[in-house]
């Protein structure tokens, strides 16, 4: 075990890009002569932003994991987020005569990189695909705007998933992804929650657990 934390220690000044953890894992299955090497790493990145209309800056958190395997002469990169965004019901505002159900969501990504790919891209790609984004901080301006905004993009958590594959197939620098998005409903004891994997799997319904 002492092995694992000499390499850790060593490398305790780097930057943590995918360049220092494919570094760090072959060090490892070098030092340990194993066939295989796995690392993780778990990380809250927080982005400042700024509110619609106030223009009042504030940070979003947002939960990521990189996760780096070493093989026998190949290796694999990946790059986990999950992005929080509202949605308003399209069948609500379908048969209700002056509003609709909204909620927050919670997007997914997994992509397996080919290439380097900057968290704040991934991030920016999947807030532009829910009915709204959202921000840590609203003024009474900000949240009409965030509640008319939704309301003129209401969209399902297949529709989410599905808009956000056929961005990322679009990357060379993608392998392949999973995408999962999953709703905090807010008048039933019931998330929804759908699922897309790049092989073009789509899987959608409800999570009576949650």
């Amino acid at each position: 075990m002492s092995r694992f934390v000499e390499i850790l220690y060593r490398n305790r000044l780097n930057h943590l890009t995918f360049k220092a953890l494919k570094k760090i894992a072959s060090e490892a299955k070098k030092k340990l002569k194993a066939e295989n090497a796995y690392l993780e790493v778990s990380f809250t990145y927080l982005i400042e932003k700024q509110s619609p209309v106030s223009k009042k800056y504030s940070f979003v958190d947002y939960e990521c994991k990189t996760i780096f395997k070493v093989n026998c002469g190949d290796y694999e990169q990946r790059l986990i987020v999950k992005v929080p965004v509202l949605l308003l019901c399209p069948c609500s505002k379908a048969i209700s005569k002056c509003n609709a159900h909204n909620q927050r969501a919670m997007v997914t990504v997994d992509a397996d990189l080919i290439d380097k790919f900057w968290i704040e891209d991934l991030i920016k790609l999947v807030e532009k695909e829910g009915s709204c984004e959202v921000y840590p901080l609203l003024k009474r301006p900000d949240e009409k705007y965030v509640t008319e905004k939704s309301y003129e993009n209401p969209k399902f958590v297949e529709d989410v998933v599905r808009d956000i594959a056929l961005k990322l197939k679009n990357l060379a620098s993608i392998r392949s992804f999973i995408v999962e998005c999953e709703s905090y409903e807010s008048i039933h004891n019931h998330n929804a929650y759908a699922r897309f994997t790049s092989n073009g799997v789509l899987r959608g319904g409800e999570n009576a657990n949650s």
